[in-house]
Formats: structure tokens, sequence, C-alpha cells
């Protein structure tokens, strides 16, 4: 069998939904086929969720070290914190140890593809308050693993087939957010999202749109100046060095027109003005995909769900987005050639 670089996959916080929704992705052989996993935490906590959502996937290996060769095909099991190992989780509850273990496992998943030991990661939603009570403070996965990349400028990009959303301001509080737009941070980002649409997805002229900050993109200043002073000049300065980019739209109606559809990208500018409408057009299809990173990270776009957790109800769809649009951005990069179907395109209409 030939032995490959497995996809490294964390499981997010073990009391939230995230290692239900990656045993139920992995159950579809389509998913799972072609390519080995790295599951990181203990055995235990995993087989707990194993009886909870039933699963009848590929068997789970327990691994010691990782100097093995991984069969594609194959799940493996690899736990990161040895003083956890007898880890039980406990559904839908906030733990310092879970937050704990969290953190473990992402460290050595980024070790290992900044090692290129995994093809790439893939990680399950933490709890940023169980991670802040284990003792690491944190934002999230992007900001960390941009930092342990060398400092790495990256952006946080929501994809669902050819819908791919970017806030331009990630995890800040909404007050802050009128501060933190500048034209310098527009334009970098804007780098950032066609270089990937470039080299991660293969659009050889992507096109980009931008959206306002204020109600109707600020009424020509009624409402804000920050298109006026802000946004435009970057826009222009974008389309003064050759890209293909155009704004400031209204964001409700960019969103209720799709407008959308015209583009390959969009950038927002924050958080929940993208978010929002992402996930409500692509709703259990999305995937949190980091562009500008030495290496492929993929996540669901949802959250920890600790509501339902242990109910055995989670939706895997987005999971399983997640480790295609991986397999597929692992298999472009390992050719280093362009392709205008990365991965299969989903309608977000």
């Amino acid at each position: 069998m030939n032995s490959l670089p497995p996809i490294c996959v964390t499981p997010g916080d073990f009391n939230g939904v995230g290692p239900e929704t990656v045993l139920k992705a992995l159950t579809d052989p389509e998913v799972a086929e072609n390519t080995s996993f790295l599951l990181l935490g203990p055995l235990r906590a995993w087989q707990y969720w194993q009886e909870k959502c039933a699963y009848a996937g590929p068997s789970l290996t327990a691994v010691t070290t990782l100097s093995a060769p991984f069969e594609a095909g194959k799940v493996y099991v690899y736990n990161p914190a040895d003083e956890l190992s007898r880890f039980i989780p406990q559904p839908g509850e906030l733990t310092a140890p879970s937050g704990q273990l969290s953190m473990a496992c992402i460290a050595t998943a980024t070790d290992l593809c900044l090692s290129g030991k995994a093809a790439a990661m893939l990680t399950a939603p933490i709890s940023k308050e169980a991670v802040n009570l284990a003792g690491h403070h944190i934002p999230g996965h992007t900001e960390y693993l941009a930092e342990r990349d060398g400092n790495a400028e990256v952006a946080m990009m929501l994809v669902s087939g050819n819908l791919r959303v970017v806030p331009l301001t990630t995890h800040i509080p909404v007050k802050a957010v009128s501060a933190a737009i500048t034209q310098q941070r527009i334009i970098s980002k804007a780098h950032i999202i066609l270089k990937s649409l470039q080299n991660d997805f293969g659009i050889a002229e992507p096109k980009l749109a931008v959206l306002g900050l204020n109600p109707h993109a600020g009424d020509g200043g009624v409402i804000g100046s920050e298109e006026i002073e802000v946004i435009t000049p970057a826009i222009s300065r974008l389309q003064q060095l050759g890209h293909n980019c155009d704004g400031p739209f209204p964001a409700d109606g960019f969103f209720a027109n799709r407008t959308y559809q015209q583009f390959d990208a969009v950038l927002a500018m924050y958080h929940d003005q993208g978010l929002v409408a992402f996930k409500t057009i692509a709703f259990n299809a999305g995937v949190n995909f980091t562009a500008g990173l030495s290496f492929i990270r993929t996540s669901p776009d949802h959250g920890t769900a600790f509501g339902i957790a242990g109910r055995n109800i989670a939706n895997a769809g987005s999971v399983k987005e997640a480790i295609t649009l991986a397999k597929a951005l692992t298999a472009l990069r390992s050719r280093n050639e362009p392709t205008t179907t990365p991965y299969p395109v989903k309608k977000t209409d």
C-alpha cells in the first residue's frame, strides 16, 4: 500500500460536536478514500464519541510514534498530551481540561504541518472560553496559526463552491472595527486574497468585491465617512495596481441580489457582516480556509454547539466539505499546477 502524509485532524473541544462530526464525515467512503487521517487526542476520548455516534467508518488505530508510515484509507489516533490520556468527554460542559487538550492538539498539528509530516490540517471548533480557562489566551485558530507560521499575513476565507468571503477584521469588538479599517489594511488583505485565488484556487484573473462598512455604504457620507475617506481610496489604489476590484457595495443588497456570483471573492469589513450572510447561503456546506499560511488548514464553519453535543444530531456536512477542500488543495500544491476546478463546485443559491 502507498505510504502518504496524513491529514492531521484536531478534535476542537472534546465536549462539543467536533469529534462527532469528524467521525461522521469519515464514515463517508468518498470523503475518506485515497487519504490517511491522523486524529489527535486520547484514543479513549475518540472511542467515547465513536460509541455516541455509532461510528461505522475505518477502524481507529492508535499510534505512539509519528515516524511510522500512514496507509491511505486508514484512520490513526495519536495523543499529544500524556497527562490527559484518561480524559473522558463531558458533552456540553465548559472545562479547563478540554481547553488544555484542544491547545495540545492544535500545537502538535501545527508542528506536523510545519515539518511536512502532515499534508494538511483540519481543525474542529474550539471553545475560546475553555482554552482561556486552561491559561491559553488566543483570539482564535487563525491568529495562533499565523503566529506559529512566522507571523504570516493571513486571511480567514470562508469557502463554499465559488462563494468565498473574507472579513477584514476578525475577532475584535464591534466598537473597535471602524478604527481598525485603514487603506493599508484593505490593500494588504486584498493582496492575500488575490494571491490565494491564483495560487490555491487556480483563478488566473480573480475578481474581488469590497463591501462598505455603513448602511447603504455610507449613503454618500450621510451615514458615515469610512467609505469616502478609506475604503474607496483603497479600492482605487488596488485598481491602479492592476487588480480587478470593485466596490464599496452595501452589504445587504449585495448578498440579497446575489451580486456575489459575479466575483471570485468578497472582502467584508467585519466578522458578522460577511459571515452571517455566508452561513445563511452555505448552510452546512461552508469551510473556513486560512489563506496565506505555508501549509493547508481548513475547518468547518460552525462552532462547538455545546447545546446539542452528545445527542448524535450534529450535521457533518461542513466537515465533509473541509476534508474535500483540504484534499483538493493538497493535490494542487503537490502538482504545483493551475486548475480552474480544484474541488467540486457546490451551488450556493
